[in-house]
């Protein structure tokens, strides 16, 4: 089947055509993994999550109004449910103080992570990744993972553009003294 345009199917569903919803679900089901992936612990939870997101996106079909992509509202979908997941599951999360800040230096973590292999600072980052909000995490993945622009972070989240720089600003903070604290216990062996 010829690539067909996401509204062109949306049409098709609402009009009764319920199995077309298929074609979607296999356009996006492997971004809606990777954005559930980056907030659930397990990939069994991110495969649940992303099932649910479609369960949800299917039955709110005909509130989609095709003023953004339907990705975009898609991808909404997958982080709301993703965040709601695990706030059910109660994930230890670290609680951030503007004090902790003056504890520690961010050339000093720098030159920590420039010392490590490309494996063990990618461990190091994700280690510190764990301990952040969902909402949080979701916010750095798409701003570096998924190279979105402030712009398309603030459609998806439903932020303002200055809430979402401001947000950025402080996951940053955030993650220096996570790494700060990991470096300073030494929870992963560190290669010099």
């Amino acid at each position: 089947m010829a690539q067909i345009d996401d509204n062109a199917i949306i049409a098709r569903v609402l009009d009764g055509e319920t199995a077309a919803f298929e074609h979607l679900v296999n356009r996006y089901k492997d971004m809606a993994f990777s954005i559930a992936r980056r907030v659930c612990k397990s990939a069994e939870d991110a495969e649940e999550v992303a099932q649910d997101a479609f369960l949800k996106a299917y039955q709110a079909l005909d509130r989609f109004k095709q003023e953004s992509k339907f990705s975009t509202w898609l991808y909404r979908i997958v982080t709301n449910t993703a965040i709601s997941s695990t706030r059910k599951k109660k994930v230890a999360m670290v609680s951030f103080d503007e004090s902790m800040v003056e504890n520690f230096s961010e050339d000093e973590i720098q030159e920590n992570l420039n010392t490590l292999s490309s494996d063990e600072k990618s461990q190091y980052i994700k280690l510190a990744m764990q301990q952040l909000h969902p909402q949080d995490c979701l916010l750095i993945n798409m701003f570096y993972t998924d190279d979105l622009s402030i712009e398309e972070i603030a459609d998806v989240s439903g932020l303002s553009q200055a809430n979402v720089k401001v947000r950025l600003h402080r996951i940053r903070k955030k993650l220096y003294v996570i790494l700060d604290d990991l470096f300073k216990k030494q929870e992963m062996p560190i290669v010099r």
